[in-house]
């Protein structure tokens, strides 16, 4: 089926349609994520949140089958700084342009301004999910190579999807989030008792 797959990039989230987007970001039989959807993402876009004058241009990836059915979609932008991703590689980018390189621009798929874990390949789901998320990630990865940039971020990857990154030019970086949960605490002085 791969040869039938073809992918492409869009600047805005406008540029697609709103069920086809959410068919793939909340597929049934998955968890619902209100952050993967067209609505949610869209507004970042048209507040000005999420726009090349914040440092996030839109580079979505979109996967289309013969039939021109949309199968896949990876939420990814072009960032000239690391703000609002909640992981911090400013280190990381300090010691890159010590060494002589250039950090930024870097590609980033993830939510802007939310460090929730999820799903960064939107799969509609179906027997070609592995070809589906192949494509749209060798698509990042050509993006990266076309445009010269340092790097490919995808954050807060969620762990049923880490199968779709074993690939030899990828590297996995492990992260801990500290996350309070409410079990049934009435008060902050209920919690601490």
């Amino acid at each position: 089926m791969t040869s039938k797959l073809t992918s492409k990039t869009i600047d805005s989230l406008a540029k697609v349609d709103a069920k086809d987007w959410d068919a793939c970001a909340n597929p049934d039989g998955l968890p619902y994520s209100p952050f993967l959807t067209h609505d949610f993402l869209s507004a970042l876009e048209q507040s000005g949140s999420a726009i090349p004058a914040t440092g996030w241009k839109c580079q979505h990836i979109l996967v289309h089958d013969a039939q021109g059915t949309l199968q896949g979609c990876l939420p990814l932008y072009l960032k000239g700084h690391s703000r609002g991703e909640f992981v911090f590689d400013q280190g990381w980018a300090e010691a890159y342009e010590q060494a002589g390189g250039r950090y930024y621009p870097k590609l980033l798929s993830g939510v802007p301004f939310t460090p929730i874990s999820g799903r960064r390949l939107l799969l509609r789901g179906g027997v070609h999910d592995q070809e589906v998320a192949a494509t749209l990630i060798e698509h990042a990865m050509a993006l990266t190579l076309n445009y010269q940039l340092s790097s490919l971020h995808i954050n807060f990857i969620d762990e049923g999807q880490l199968k779709y990154f074993d690939h030899p030019d990828l590297l996995l970086r492990e992260g801990h989030q500290f996350q309070f949960e409410n079990k049934g605490f009435k008060s902050f002085d209920d919690f601490l008792t």
